[in-house]
């Protein structure tokens, strides 16, 4: 079972319901001087689609934590067709990651195709900007499933890193480097 958290008599809910996808248009005065997208513009429209993702899960206000991975694979020309899909990977307490995908549209065959994709923390207040809890998660496909467990991993290596979380604690990640027997 994947359910996070216990989060005071709210249901867990799936990835499917907090999916957010956002397409638009590049134009000439979002793109730099070789015509492609800015960067800045795409992680704005990231940023809102995972704001929209957060708060279709937790049903608050959300402010965005924190920005852990972000892929610019291909460049974004001006023109082109971009869709951003954010959803919840993973609800801790107060917190959600959101699992980023960005893809571009061929103009001429209308193929698809990963762009780029990012990995974002949002986390729920209250109307004071206290941080309030959140619905579990469960995820359905195997890509959901995949991206939850890592998810895990990821806030570790965070905790570990920011001085909050002793290695030793780290039982996800330090699994990644220990053999089983």
């Amino acid at each position: 079972m994947y359910l996070c958290a216990k989060n005071s008599g709210m249901g867990p809910k799936t990835p499917s319901e907090s999916r957010t996808i956002m397409t638009d248009l590049v134009l000439p005065s979002e793109t730099n001087p070789l015509n492609n997208l800015f960067g800045g513009e795409l992680l704005a429209r990231m940023d809102r689609a995972a704001s929209i993702a957060a708060r279709r899960h937790s049903r608050r206000i959300t402010v965005t934590a924190s920005v852990n991975h972000v892929a610019f694979n291909h460049s974004v020309p001006l023109g082109s067709v971009v869709t951003v899909e954010a959803a919840i990977s993973r609800a801790f307490k107060t917190s959600m990651e959101i699992y980023i995908d960005v893809w571009i549209e061929d103009r001429f065959s209308g193929e698809r195709t990963k762009a780029n994709e990012a990995i974002y923390t949002f986390v729920a207040v209250d109307e004071t900007g206290k941080p309030t809890e959140v619905p579990g998660i469960t995820p359905e496909t195997e890509l959901e499933k995949e991206r939850f467990e890592a998810a895990l991993r990821r806030k570790q290596l965070s905790l570990v890193l920011a001085g909050k979380m002793r290695p030793s604690d780290a039982t996800e990640l330090k699994a990644l480097f220990t053999q089983k027997s």
